[in-house]
């Protein structure tokens, strides 16, 4: 058996359709004009794509969660450009059947994918002639859930008559036939056609059905009117980054109405140049944790009438009451206007006996390799710490990580649900987000997490999959303010959702009022929402960028990451980066590189073609 790519390699293939052309360095306008080009013969297959045996409505791919995918080339030539854009919204393991079939028989392929509930075939017209792979394909029917891309002629069609799985049929035998196609399998693309001749007795002309696009497209610049050219020089002050060490490597990532127009990745993991950044690289994304987790939690927990932003800390945390806490509402926390320090240093505090080098009963809680706290440690020290810590000045802003502390305590209370399993159940797992989560390194090499501080002073370790933030750490990694990684596309997915009003791939995780209710400007005192940063209406500061809309929303984290949603754009703007490898630098902030990246993106749109 010969096994192809998997979801974890699927960004190298990416690069190979998208890369040459979306990720613009070139000044000249070559890569505007093959851009236009292949726009045109996409375009061109999208027109050409027609869904057949859809009356289950099984296309595009809904409650994904459920679903163990196996994508099968049955000898389409670009089955990699076809593999690497399924594995862009969940997980789809890859088999050739090449190898089967010359040893003879396809019956140990049905062996081998056994433990997969839904199979995504991919067929040339040609492969239909051969009696082996029609019989698999009969057969598999009635034990799996089946979705078949055929490409060709349509000739083949005919051998497909007896089947009731969906269909997909692209005439065409090509590279942008392979991207249009796999992403209708999951609504990336829409699909409106119908066929212009009949195909034996079943598939008669006039026949198809129409999908909708219900999740993000990966496609090019020019596609949402802007001119590649206009994006190059990202490039220039991303090296700017690198050179200047303000950072190893960095992701960009830009969605313009719903389609990703750049994904692209810098430099290296860490200044050896060891590693070169990809864009599938998990990173540690700090205070992104504050909304991309936590806030969340606390939305969905607000909308479903679990939770009141006007009720007080002594309803949900009964050590706070006959307290000077007791008082506080849970949207001053959620603004930072709850009077809490901004932060404690928990691991200046440290005694020898309350962390080991090696794991025990008496020392559990992994903080990094080699680095266990002892038992209880948080419910003993560090939550008496912030629950007796000193009250600033009620309503005055004070940027504050104890905030999402809090907010833990009181989600997990009303869910009975540690926060990490809530949302990946939730949120992560449904929206097919593929590496977002806490805790990478109990899920993923480690080669494909990106390295932050050698930390010299607490845990001294080089950290790699191990949150930077040290009361995160010392929690075991899950806390309400740090503790996050993920990739930029999974980023993309979630906010995608969030400029959507809170609808994704047919599923509708919040009302589109609750999604207002928490981004828009709350504080009388800031520019804050609940949960979330915003623009800043002082115009001097440019923040989070000189020419991002009063309607933007958002967050940064601590180690070089940000995303700023802006509806007046239909915009999401990632990056991600490890600005504290090898040790914690200023530069990234002084140089201004992220949003000078981002100022790029809207003097592009503003540009056009």
């Amino acid at each position: 058996m010969v096994k192809k790519s998997t979801g974890n390699n699927a960004g190298k293939f990416l690069l190979v359709i998208i890369g040459i052309f979306s990720l613009t360095s070139c000044a000249n306008g070559q890569d505007h004009k093959a851009n236009q080009k292949w726009l045109e013969n996409v375009k061109q297959a999208e027109q050409d794509a027609v869904v057949l045996n859809n009356e289950s409505r099984f296309l595009p791919l809904t409650a994904i969660e459920d679903l163990k995918i196996a994508s099968l080339d049955l000898g389409f030539a670009y089955h990699a450009v076809f593999d690497s854009l399924l594995n862009k919204y969940a997980r789809v393991d890859g088999f050739s059947a090449s190898s089967y079939l010359a040893a003879g028989s396809l019956d140990p392929l049905v062996d081998d994918t056994k433990y997969y509930n839904t199979l995504v075939i991919q067929v040339p017209d040609a492969a239909l002639t051969d009696q082996r792979v029609v019989n698999f394909i009969r057969e598999t029917e009635k034990k799996k859930k089946l979705l078949i891309v055929l490409f060709g002629n349509g000739k083949g069609l005919t051998a497909l008559e007896t089947l009731s799985s969906p269909v997909i049929w692209s005439p065409q035998f090509t590279p942008e036939a392979a991207s249009c196609t796999a992403q209708a399998v999951f609504g990336g693309v829409a699909v409106t056609n119908v066929l212009k001749q009949a195909f034996g007795q079943k598939f008669r002309e006039g026949a198809g059905f129409s999908t909708a696009k219900i999740r993000l497209k990966y496609t090019v610049p020019e596609e949402v009117g802007i001119n590649a050219a206009n994006l190059g020089k990202i490039d220039q002050v991303a090296a700017e980054a690198i050179r200047e060490h303000a950072a190893p490597g960095a992701v960009v990532m830009v969605v313009k109405d719903g389609k990703v127009i750049l994904n692209k990745a810098y430099g290296s993991h860490q200044y050896d140049k060891a590693r070169a950044e990809k864009i599938t690289d998990i990173f540690d994304l700090a205070s992104v944790t504050k909304i991309s987790a936590t806030t969340m939690e606390v939305m969905h927990l607000v909308e479903t009438g679990q939770l009141s932003l006007d009720s007080t800390l002594s309803k949900y945390i009964a050590r706070t009451r006959g307290t000077n806490r007791q008082d506080i509402q849970v949207k001053e926390v959620m603004l930072h206007q709850a009077g809490f320090v901004s932060f404690i240093p928990f691991y200046q505090n440290l005694k020898p006996g309350d962390f080991s080098r090696d794991s025990s009963a008496e020392f559990p809680t992994k903080a990094a390799d080699n680095y266990f706290m002892r038992k209880n440690y948080y419910k003993e020290v560090m939550w008496p710490q912030m629950l007796n810590s000193r009250l600033e000045t009620r309503g005055k802003y004070v940027y504050s990580d104890l905030s999402m502390y809090y907010m833990k305590e009181i989600v997990e209370g009303i869910t009975n649900e540690p926060l990490d399993q809530y949302v990946l159940k939730n949120f992560y797992t449904p929206l097919g987000m593929q590496t977002a989560g806490f805790n990478p390194r109990n899920r993923f090499d480690r080669d494909r997490i990106v390295p932050t501080e050698d930390d010299t002073y607490f845990r001294k370790t080089l950290l790699v999959g191990y949150v930077h933030d040290q009361g995160a750490a010392m929690v075991g990694g899950v806390s309400g303010h740090a503790g996050l990684f993920a990739s930029a596309n999974d980023l993309a997915i979630l906010y995608q959702m969030v400029l959507n009003k809170g609808t994704y791939g047919g599923r509708q995780y919040f009302k589109p009022e609750t999604v207002d209710l928490f981004t828009a400007k709350q504080s009388g005192v800031s520019r804050r929402g609940y949960g979330f940063d915003r623009w800043d209406p002082e115009v001097s500061k440019h923040y989070p960028s000189e020419f991002a809309s009063p309607q933007t929303f958002g967050h940064t984290g601590y180690t070089g990451t940000c995303v700023w949603i802006d509806p007046q754009y239909n915009l999401v703007y990632i990056f991600l980066s490890n600005r504290v490898n090898p040790q914690v630098t200023d530069k990234l902030l002084n140089l201004s590189i992220r949003p000078r990246i981002q100022d790029v993106v809207y003097e592009a749109i503003k540009k056009g073609l």
